[in-house]
């Protein structure tokens, strides 16, 4: 971080391209779809524009992270067309997934399909810590920084929204 607040834009894509794979991940699970690579890239570019400002000491991914969240709730605030983009891209990685057992392969998309239905019913707040946590295998604190809560607000948010995923999943 040192090297980029002096101006190594170099410095700055190498710490881009170890994080943005995640931050990817990250935007298309919580609702980017199709435009998960333009809110990577705004999130990336707003990073960099907002470098002094970032915390000396600070963790720079889960800054990122942050800042790819309020990305995508900005772009898709309302939007009801994002539970079909984000099962689209499941199905089509799935698809595209060399090897396997065919029918194993459609056991497991069933139940990713099933998975994400059931996370979409979740309130957004629980769907975020839930897909966060789990679904990007953050830390309760990377997920509390991520999100901007507090650690006790992750873990109780997590409680709710996984006994809800419980509940949602048994009744299909």
């Amino acid at each position: 971080m040192a090297r980029v607040r002096a101006g190594d834009t170099a410095a700055y894509a190498v710490l881009v391209n170890r994080h943005a794979p995640m931050a990817r991940r990250l935007a298309v699970l919580s609702g980017a779809g199709a435009d998960t690579d333009d809110v990577v890239q705004e999130a990336c570019v707003k990073a960099y524009r907002s470098l002094p400002r970032f915390r000396p000491g600070g963790r720079f991914r889960p800054w990122l992270l942050r800042i790819v969240v309020n990305e995508t709730r900005n772009l898709h605030r309302g939007n009801t067309r994002r539970a079909e983009r984000e099962l689209r891209i499941v199905r089509e990685e799935l698809a595209a997934a060399p090897g396997g057992d065919p029918a194993e392969a459609a056991l497991d998309l069933d139940r990713r399909a099933a998975l994400l239905v059931a996370l979409r019913h979740l309130p957004e707040d629980q769907r975020e810590v839930v897909t966060c946590r789990y679904l990007l295998e953050l830390s309760e604190s990377e997920t509390a920084t991520t999100l901007g809560l507090r650690t006790g607000t992750v873990k109780s948010r997590l409680h709710r929204g996984l006994a809800r995923l419980r509940e949602e999943l048994s009744r299909a």
